[in-house]
């Protein structure tokens, strides 16, 4: 069994994981992403799920090997990229526990303790701290299709 594998940057070791795992190759998954553990160097595994069928061996797979990582000092993340995927995570109550996120962007700052944000990577300075533009400020009302309704109507004085 070999799992294609590289380097994100100094800190996340990227694992490719495109076949679905059943009870023929649960064990072999399992001991290749164990071995590619880094025992010093990268702090951050990144499991990407390149399928969309989950199944049960799969989400033990990837709760034991978050276990042995742990024990390690390394973190996991996982990548779902598929809906379906995503779903079977969140049915399962492992979006927080694997650190799951849609994209790889996303999985990095998951494998740090952020929440992925679709700009997060872009405005992040320091760690995950997003920060704003001088410009934006509160706006004075809320927002969205049925905020108007949401709230009580009373005649403001001007």
């Amino acid at each position: 069994m070999f799992l294609l594998s590289y380097q994100l940057d100094a800190a996340h070791l990227v694992v490719e994981l495109g076949e679905v795992i059943d009870l023929d190759n649960e064990s072999a998954i399992e001991h290749e992403i164990v071995r590619l553990l880094p025992c010093c160097g990268p702090r951050a595994v990144i499991v990407d799920i390149r399928t969309s069928l989950l199944t049960p061996r799969a989400l033990g797979v990837l709760l034991r090997v978050r276990g042995q990582a742990e024990e390690r000092g390394v973190s996991v993340a996982v990548v779902a990229g598929y809906d379906t995927a995503r779903e079977v995570l969140g049915a399962a109550g492992l979006h927080r526990v694997l650190r799951v996120a849609a994209t790889l962007p996303g999985a990095e700052l998951r494998s740090r303790g952020c929440r992925p944000e679709p700009e997060a990577s872009r405005n992040a300075q320091h760690g995950c701290r997003r920060v704003a533009p001088p410009s934006a400020a509160p706006s004075p009302r809320p927002l969205g299709p049925y905020a108007d309704t949401s709230r009580p109507r009373i005649p403001r004085e001007r």
